[in-house]
């Protein structure tokens, strides 16, 4: 049964054997409703949270209405591309459900994230194993389980796939960069042009399917004009296959990833120039099937993380804090992501207030100081902040950062002890009163109860609910249901 209120062109597989209730709502926790998840109300709801549960240790807030947006954005930008979520980029449970429900495929890399995807009811047939170097074992249970679609680009890794998948079909990456791109991935995968014809002939002789092209300009693009570049590129390969006339033929195109929201690339002028270029190299008479796989799009920007000053020093003009998380932890983005990161004092209050929770207004107007925060493990290199503007802050004090959702807990350690496992995240759902019905929809079938629950705080009906079209959305049968 395809998502009719998300506009989907697409389906959920009649395999797909998704969660219960019970399940699901374990999977989200208690979850608040708010009305547009400015960084105001995540704020105000930081402060809650704190207050509420004497948190004194780092945590998460992740807002599913805001995924669930980012979905229907995608949908309406590039109707032809169905996205496999690449479950690297975050594997938080919550956020891999409601991907799920919502129809989406996974980009899964090992053995592990195959088993996490498919313990949420997900068929295999909405994954696809792209490592191009994969594990041999993890090609053995790829097989075991039915996921059959995974990525090649080298002759040694049809050999592992044909010896320990007889169902295997593969996807041939080839090299294609964004020179700009805030990860580039060229160096390490992709095939080059020169070397395609060779693979799909070793491909081909031993048997082994080769299904379509798939690539990736890199993680965090730059270039709009790259993607159209790329999917030239492989219309190519498309056509060299098509003249080997080959046991196989072609048949799926995936993209890859490197799309972002509110960032450098504007997600729409990306989407323009992909469906530019499919209609010209993949019109839709070809009959390709167009998969890709975005990771940072939707994991990024519903995350925010709040954190505690634990440690305070002033060395002449320079105010010095220490944080409890850091470079080890979900700042590692700052090493392997070169992420930049962007923060926000959430509240001043003197140490002995602190102390009881006598939070007392915002940071935002007060003066500021050139400020160094660290993180709390040993190591010098543990630096998070350094020329930071900050007002005078307190131990007990805390530190927003928003948008760190993407390869930072995923990729987190337990350096020193300090443990990225026992850090909470709290789930929110923003229903953004200005053309939401696509998360309305959603989170009423997920959950009819908190809907009843927020109308009253929403100043919201049931009339206004059913005027939105959502009265009888199309989920998952059996999932939320």
């Amino acid at each position: 049964m395809g998502l009719a209120w998300l506009g989907l062109p697409w389906g959920v597989d009649r395999d797909d054997k998704l969660m219960s209730d019970t399940d699901a709502r374990h999977a989200y926790g208690s979850m608040q409703i708010m009305q547009s998840g400015s960084h105001v109300e995540i704020d105000s709801f930081i402060r809650s949270t704190i207050q509420k549960n004497g948190m004194q240790d780092a945590f998460y807030v992740l807002d599913l209405g805001l995924l669930v947006r980012l979905f229907q954005e995608w949908v309406q930008a590039m109707p032809r591309v169905k996205p496999f979520y690449a479950v690297k980029c975050s594997p938080d449970p919550a956020l891999l459900t409601t991907l799920a429900a919502l129809g989406a495929g996974f980009d899964c890399a090992s053995k592990a994230e195959i088993a996490q995807v498919l313990d949420l009811g997900v068929s295999t047939e909405r994954i696809v194993f792209a490592n191009p170097c994969k594990i041999q074992s993890h090609v053995a249970y790829a097989a075991s389980v039915g996921v059959n679609i995974m990525t090649f680009d080298s002759e040694s890794e049809v050999r592992k796939v044909k010896a320990n998948h007889p169902r295997g079909s593969l996807l041939l990456r080839i090299r294609t960069d964004d020179r700009g791109a805030r990860c580039p991935l060229g160096v390490k995968y992709g095939a080059l042009m020169n070397e395609v014809e060779n693979l799909l002939l070793v491909a081909d002789h031993l048997g082994v399917p080769v299904a379509g092209v798939s690539f990736h300009i890199g993680s965090g693009a730059r270039d709009a004009f790259s993607f159209a570049d790329a999917v030239a590129a492989a219309r190519e390969v498309f056509d060299i296959s098509a003249r080997m006339k080959l046991h196989s033929s072609m048949h799926i195109l995936d993209i890859g990833g490197g799309f972002t929201s509110g960032s450098s690339l504007k997600f729409l002028d990306a989407a323009a120039a992909v469906n530019s270029a499919l209609d010209r190299y993949f019109p839709p008479e070809m009959g390709v099937t167009v998969i890709a796989e975005p990771g940072r799009y939707f994991a990024e920007t519903p995350s925010t993380l709040a954190t505690t000053v634990i440690g305070k020093r002033v060395r002449g003009d320079v105010k010095e804090y220490w944080i409890n998380d850091g470079i080890y932890g979900s700042m590692n983005c700052l090493l392997y992501d070169h992420a930049i990161l962007k923060y926000r004092p959430l509240v001043c209050s003197p140490a002995e207030e602190s102390r009881n929770n006598n939070f007392h207004g915002d940071c935002g107007s007060l003066h500021t100081h050139n400020s160094t925060v660290f993180g709390p493990t040993c190591d010098g290199l543990d630096t998070v902040l350094q020329g930071a503007s900050l007002p005078d802050l307190s131990i007990g004090d805390w530190i927003i950062f928003p948008n760190m959702g993407a390869y930072t807990v995923a990729a987190g350690s337990g350096f020193n002890g300090f443990s990225m496992s026992t850090m909470r995240t709290f789930y929110v759902f923003s229903v953004n009163l200005q053309g939401c019905s696509a998360s309305l929809g959603f989170l009423k079938c997920l959950a009819p109860d908190l809907m009843k629950g927020c109308l009253p705080e929403l100043n919201m009906d049931g009339n206004i609910i059913e005027s939105w079209g959502i009265n009888s959305p199309a989920i998952v049968v059996g999932k939320f249901q």
